[in-house]
């Protein structure tokens, strides 16, 4: 069991060190070798766990979707925290700023795919619930309505990645829902929605404080 545990840990660790060399680099420009050097393991322990970078890559991106956070009585309100939460870690955390430059990159996603499918998936799952509900308006298809979402939130966190390295995304990741969330939610619904610019730090806040779910005996 020790050493079961040891080895999701090296995995861990060694996917965190290409998080930050992928986020820095860029796919293209990675090597092994940084991320051996930023994870201080083995060649060895690298390739048992991932036999390529681009094994690597689709590691990273796997773990996108991953950060669980609390229910809420609004089911949009789920929605605006994925989004709120994502911007907060872009500022604080390399594994999603790599998720943002992998899934952005033209040429790299060609060989190991885009976290967008895994982001539009989750918001589709939430916005249909709520569509169930009646929280959002009748005309409301909510794939469409998903991909709307990703595809805005991503040209948005470009726009403050390029112009001030992230420092306002969590700003502008805000004012992008207060525009989009009027065609999308009923009327009594929107006046609830919490999407002030904080509204990342304080759900993440909450996250951490979750328990941990302990698995059934087998």
């Amino acid at each position: 069991m020790a050493q079961q545990e040891r080895a999701v840990r090296t995995r861990r660790a060694v996917l965190e060190a290409a998080a930050v060399v992928f986020a820095e680099h860029g796919y293209t420009a990675a090597t092994v070798a940084d991320i051996l050097k930023s994870a201080g393991v083995t060649k060895g322990a690298l390739y048992f766990h991932f036999e390529s970078k681009e094994a690597l890559a689709k590691g990273v991106l796997e773990l996108q979707t991953g950060q669980a956070l609390p229910e809420q009585e609004i089911k949009l309100q789920e929605l605006v925290d994925v989004a709120m939460s994502v911007a907060h870690r872009l500022v604080h955390d390399p594994l999603v700023r790599a998720g943002a430059r992998l899934s952005a990159d033209p040429i790299g996603r060609r060989h190991y795919g885009s976290a967008w499918p895994l982001w539009v998936d989750m918001l589709t799952e939430i916005l249909v619930e709520a569509h169930e509900r009646g929280e959002t308006l009748a005309h409301v298809v909510p794939r469409e309505v998903a991909e709307l979402v990703v595809s805005s939130f991503n040209g948005v966190q470009l726009y403050a990645q390029l112009e001030t390295g992230f420092s306002d995304v969590e700003y502008r990741a805000s004012v992008l829902l207060k525009h989009l969330l009027p065609s999308i939610a009923s009327p009594a619904v929107l006046m609830r929605l919490d999407v002030a610019p904080d509204r990342g730090t304080r759900i993440i806040r909450e996250a951490v404080q979750m328990p941990v779910p302990v698995p059934a005996p087998a």
